[in-house]
């Protein structure tokens, strides 16, 4: 079938939850691709008082998406500036960590199990055969030790994910991205955009790209990738004269930090198969109408027999 579908796969995987701070849904589709590439993370409850969510959106395979979904935010959490209260901070380094965990035996290895198929990540099929250092014998994953194998040299994957993460804490909220996956805010029904597009023809990406030695054809990197920043896609980067946020491609991500105030009435994070259909405020404007009916019909059968009717009701706190 190759990499599109003769007919696109519509069945929705949807899901929901809140605790005593907000409330979440989530859902995905495979859509036109031969298979379903893209992961969410949804962790309502981090830690007693911050809450995280992640949409990561996959290219070239599965794994690397998945990959992230398992460890980025265990990575955030574990990570020396989140306990010192710098989430920024601990969201930078922690996108730079995962490009790091996936190299090696270990991460070779790791890969193949979460990817669809093992020449996905390697470019040919061999046995899962690995001789844990440390750690791994216990079960024992926190301290990722390095294992010995017959892909110890092993670089990291050509495929790659985006990266897009947002981090509730209190009224603070910090948003994290890398790549064309989107955070959008509806403050008074109006689309504001938490995170930026990371694509080639950006002057700050161009100019990364060139001087790192790489270049821009028909808006892509190298005239492959149409993303200039994201998780994995090892192969831009090699330059091993240039820090990680200086690559061809680089996973370090911007950081976007707001303080919430009652005027704001739900999040968004998206992969670009929304974006590429529906503007942000288009979809902000989609997402509200939809909220509006639900509360008005919750409200319509509990307070009838009070004669209460709200017919603007307020959608604060609903996040999706």
């Amino acid at each position: 079938m190759g990499v599109y579908l003769s007919t696109p796969k519509t069945e929705k995987f949807s899901d929901d939850g809140e605790n005593d701070r907000l409330r979440y849904g989530m859902s995905s589709m495979q859509g036109w691709r031969s298979t379903m590439e893209d992961a969410h993370a949804a962790y309502p409850d981090l830690d007693n008082m911050t809450s995280f969510f992640g949409v990561y959106d996959g290219h070239g395979g599965q794994a690397v998406a998945k990959f992230c979904a398992k460890y980025l935010h265990q990575q955030v959490l574990k990570h020396e500036a989140y306990s010192a209260g710098d989430i920024g901070t601990s969201l930078q380094k922690s996108f730079l960590r995962m490009d790091e965990m996936m190299r090696g035996q270990r991460g070779w290895r790791e890969l193949a199990v979460l990817g669809d198929k093992i020449d996905q990540v390697s470019g040919f099929i061999e046995e899962l055969i690995w001789s844990p250092r440390s750690g791994e014998a216990n079960k024992n994953f926190d301290d990722w030790s390095s294992e010995e194998g017959p892909h110890s040299d092993f670089h990291g994957p050509n495929a790659g994910s985006t990266a897009c993460v947002a981090i509730i804490r209190n009224k603070q909220l910090i948003v994290a991205n890398a790549g064309d996956s989107r955070c959008v805010i509806s403050r008074k029904g109006q689309a504001y955009n938490l995170s930026k597009d990371h694509k080639p023809d950006l002057e700050l990406e161009k100019d990364r790209i060139l001087k790192a030695g790489g270049f821009i054809q028909v808006g892509r990197v190298n005239g492959s990738l149409n993303l200039a920043r994201a998780i994995g896609d090892a192969e831009f980067k090699q330059n091993k004269t240039l820090p990680a946020e200086r690559q061809i491609v680089t996973a370090f991500p911007d950081i976007n930090t707001v303080e919430l105030c009652d005027d704001d009435e739900f999040l968004v994070l998206a992969c670009d198969g929304i974006w590429d259909c529906m503007s942000s405020q288009q979809l902000v404007d989609y997402v509200r109408e939809q909220l509006c009916r639900k509360i008005n019909s919750q409200l319509s059968a509990r307070e009838y027999s009070k004669g209460v009717w709200l017919q603007r009701p307020v959608v604060r706190d609903a996040i999706t």
